[in-house]
């Protein structure tokens, strides 16, 4: 039972891989696997062609195997293909499997050399093979052909290193006899992953095309290169003889031949060619998969555990059940609105660390994009005074003024006032834009019902469009409120004694402390190439200067520009640039860093731009005013110096003015936020909880806002398939464990035949009486060593200790099955020969043929 219990673990990886692939996953599994490598036209294709018997493989000179190939060998009676991509097709024609490798690498590859590393999943079933699976991978080339890339060697060789890398690999490495193994890519590659040689299989083909004279019996025999899995050989069959359409089965029996008649390799034919190959590479895979059971095992649990969660309400689902859409839409609808909230308040859950989102891209807009906007506006200080020396004048008429008049000073910051609607309504726009973002971002877990997730976004981006226009007639209602009556008492307003007290000098903003840092980062100064080309600098931002150092260590400064008399400017991004830029320059027409007149900035983002803008404004420096002066303005008669009393009167004006502006800017900068809050982003939040639900079922029938996506229904279905293939997995390890543990299982060859190289055919005994001519060599096992050691009984056959080992004539000692207490033959007996016997067993069916033996 052990070995019948082992024998199911090939079909079973094969079982998950299809189960995987099917699905597009891995599960991150690394399910133990043979991977084919070697140079191009090293005879790769050939070796697999032979284990099946048919010639079905993409043939000629040069890259042919473009594409990983998945090649599955069952063992069973009937004879045919199946493709994964191809489901239910079984293909009988071997030349329509070679046609559909061909038209599937093509279709991703073109038509002309290219690669890819997408696998195509063959599986042959027949009664002339052994359970295998091996992955036939693309040759290693040096020179691109046809449209390949420059960078071909380096694809495939990535391409390889992706599945040979897995410790649960195996690496079947082959290299043709008739160039010197030290060059040989296949071991060089496999050298680099397994430097202990642990896990690759050295396959030398190409025996028979060595020059006259040379042979290969030291690398055969793992003494050139040793090896602990060694080298076996094979004679694969020649362009000629494919176009020629040679039957693999005379291809096989000639290699037979070349073995034993060859006197460099009749010693050790035993273990040479294509059928032995085969049987070592099912054994030895299998006692691959059954050393890495366990970690297998504690893999598919932890994968189950994963899925047992989200597969929990898929078990028992139906799609049709009134009461489970009714259960879903209200867990839906909550779940948005709480995905809501949490994303404007802010939450810990999955918080996102590369961009704002949310409540704090609109926590930026109110104290970064709505007061920026609220400077911009701020008045020209000569277009300011010709203002108000206008309005002084039409106050008075024909009479000239004594007194300052306080008609000036309202119409003045009225006219003020009003420019502030422009700002404020901006504001409110870019909250509705952050809003319906968040709300689609919000939704995107109703991605399972299109239609619900449809319904429930145009509701809700209906709600806050309406909310937008009463958001706005507020906000005009508080500019409007502020026009009604300018209240002079304010406690913060100067009074007209401090604004006559008032210079000029002094009417500009006070700056923040002169020592305090504002804003440290990095900005690249954009500089022509000619000039030194664009660095990235470390800036400092102070009151009172914009320093930038070589790193943010802020050790070696490269200069420090003050601030006096600087403006920004905004700048169009370049052509070929993907950074956003803005300028500095100085408003007396100044070099502001070298022979620059401006120097420009550039970041990221429009949102690190504007971050940089708000921390100028900070420091006083404002952005600069686009306004066409009209002719009026430069007519010299209306700007010719005023008399000192009218020049007096304006600049008292000027101060009062200045006052009450910055007292509205401050209400309205507190104002903003909270109205925006109130009346439409709280607004919201209640609609969801409270109102949604029921719009949602007057929108329409329950049943269609309901109906899964097609991709959800796939999902689910493709979840379940993996979760029972886990499964059932589990299940069949499970048993292999408990059936195992009783009977003991051969020692797994790897770890021994390297150890106890093959004796020289001195130290052998004679058993020429003991051993008729006429014996099959394909039934005396593996190796030609001593079977406790290079000749194992395989894991695939029945149990060594089933026969009696004291009774050796129980058996008639007939030619074909003699006696076996000789250790082996001596390497020259002249009479082996490839018998019929077609009675005797196989490896895997006692009761079936096989064309291998």
């Amino acid at each position: 039972m052990g070995n019948r219990g082992m024998e199911d673990l090939i079909p079973l990886i094969n079982k998950l891989q299809d189960a995987f692939s099917s699905i597009g996953q891995t599960c991150n599994l690394d399910l133990p696997q043979i991977a084919v490598v070697g140079g191009q036209s090293a005879g790769k294709s050939s070796v697999l062609e032979n284990f099946v018997g048919r010639d079905f493989l993409p043939r000629g000179s040069g890259i042919v195997t473009r594409r990983p190939l998945i090649l599955q060998l069952v063992n069973s009676k009937a004879e045919y293909a199946e493709f994964l991509h191809c489901k239910g097709r079984k293909f009988v024609d071997f030349d329509e499997v070679r046609q559909e490798i061909e038209a599937e690498t093509d279709r991703l590859t073109g038509s002309n050399k290219g690669i890819s590393p997408i696998p195509i999943n063959l599986r042959v079933y027949s009664p002339n093979v052994l359970n295998l699976t091996l992955i036939d991978l693309p040759g290693m080339t040096k020179v691109p052909v046809g449209d390949q890339p420059q960078d071909i060697e380096h694809q495939i060789r990535d391409m390889l290193l992706q599945f040979i890398t897995k410790e649960s690999c195996l690496i079947l490495a082959v290299t043709p006899a008739n160039t010197d193994l030290a060059n040989s890519d296949a071991l060089k590659i496999a050298k680099e992953v397994d430097p202990q040689g642990l896990r690759t299989i050295g396959v030398i083909t190409k025996l028979d095309l060595m020059d006259e004279g040379t042979d290969a019996r030291d690398i055969l025999e793992n003494k050139l290169l040793p090896l602990r899995r060694g080298y076996i050989g094979v004679v694969n069959r020649s362009q000629k003889d494919i176009d020629g359409k040679k039957d693999i089965r005379a291809a096989l029996a000639a290699e037979r031949k070349f073995f034993l008649s060859h006197p460099a390799y009749r010693h050790i034919a035993e273990r040479m060619g294509t059928p032995h190959l085969q049987k070592s590479l099912n054994q030895q895979l299998t006692n691959h998969i059954r050393d890495t059971l366990p970690g297998l095992r504690s893999k598919l649990q932890s994968q189950l555990l994963s899925l047992e969660k989200e597969v929990e309400e898929y078990k028992n689902f139906r799609p049709d059940d009134p009461a489970r859409k009714t259960k879903a839409l209200l867990q839906m609808v909550q779940q948005f609105g709480v995905d809501f909230e949490k994303c404007i308040e802010g939450s810990g859950d999955q918080v996102d660390t590369s961009n704002l989102s949310g409540g704090a891209k609109i926590n930026r807009i109110f104290h970064e994009r709505f007061p920026f906007e609220l400077v911009k506006m701020e008045f020209d200080e000569k277009e300011l005074r010709k203002e108000i020396s206008y309005a002084i004048k039409n106050i008075h008429g024909v009479r000239t003024g004594l007194f300052t008049p306080d008609l000036a000073f309202e119409a003045i910051v009225k006219k003020q006032i009003i420019k502030l609607k422009d700002p404020c309504l901006k504001c409110v726009d870019l909250v509705v834009v952050e809003l319906v973002t968040l709300i689609r971002k919000c939704t995107e877990k109703l991605t399972s019902y299109p239609r619900l997730r449809e319904e429930t976004e145009r509701i809700v981006t209906t709600y806050i469009r309406e909310r937008d226009s009463k958001t706005k007639d507020q906000v005009l209602l508080l500019i409007d409120i502020e026009l009604s009556y300018i209240n002079t008492n304010h406690e913060d307003f100067i009074g007209f004694a401090n604004a006559q007290q008032r210079t000029a000098a002094n009417a500009t903003k006070k700056r923040a402390m002169p020592n305090q840092v504002i804003r440290r980062g990095w900005l690249t100064i954009n500089i022509s190439i000619m000039k030194g080309g664009s660095k990235e600098y470390w800036f400092v931002l102070t009151a009172e200067s914009l320093s930038w150092f070589k790193d943010d260590e802020e050790k070696e400064k490269k200069y420090m520009l003050p601030l006096d008399n600087l403006k920004l400017r905004d700048v169009e991004k370049g052509f070929m640039s993907s950074k956003h830029v803005f300028a500095i320059f100085n408003t007396e027409q100044r070099n502001v860093y070298k022979d620059l007149r401006q120097i420009e900035l550039a970041c990221d983002t429009q949102e690190d731009v504007d971050s940089w803008k708000a921390s100028f404004l900070r420091a006083g420096v404002y952005p600069e005013k686009d306004q066409t002066e009209n002719e009026d303005a430069m007519n010299p008669s209306d700007t010719v110096s005023m008399d000192p009393q009218l020049e007096r009167q304006v600049e008292t004006i000027r101060n009062l003015v200045d006052s009450y502006i910055s007292i509205v800017n401050k209400s309205i900068r507190d104002l903003m936020p909270k109205t925006i809050m109130h009346l439409m982003i709280n607004s919201a939040k209640d609609f969801i909880h409270s109102e949604l639900l029921a719009y949602l079922y007057s929108a329409g029938d329950q049943g269609s806002l309901m109906e899964e996506s097609a991709e959800q229904a796939q999902r689910r279905d493709e979840m379940l398939r993996m979760y029972h293939a886990l499964k059932e997995a589990l299940v069949i390890i499970g048993d292999i464990s408990t059936t195992t543990i009783s009977t003991p299982v051969p020692p797994p060859v790897d770890d021994t035949w390297i150890a106890k190289d093959p004796s020289p055919p001195a130290s052998r005994p004679g058993t020429a009486s003991g051993a008729p001519p006429s014996r099959p060599p394909g039934v005396r096992g593996a190796t030609p060593g001593p079977p406790s050691a290079l000749n194992p009984p395989p894991a695939f056959g029945p149990p060594v200790p089933s026969r009696p080992p004291g009774d050796p004539n129980s058996v008639p000692l007939v030619p074909s099955r003699p006696a076996r207490v000789p250790p082996a033959l001596p390497p020259g007996v002249p009479s082996r020969r490839p018998p019929a016997a077609p009675n005797r067993p196989t490896i895997i069916r006692p009761s079936e043929p096989s064309l291998l033996d």
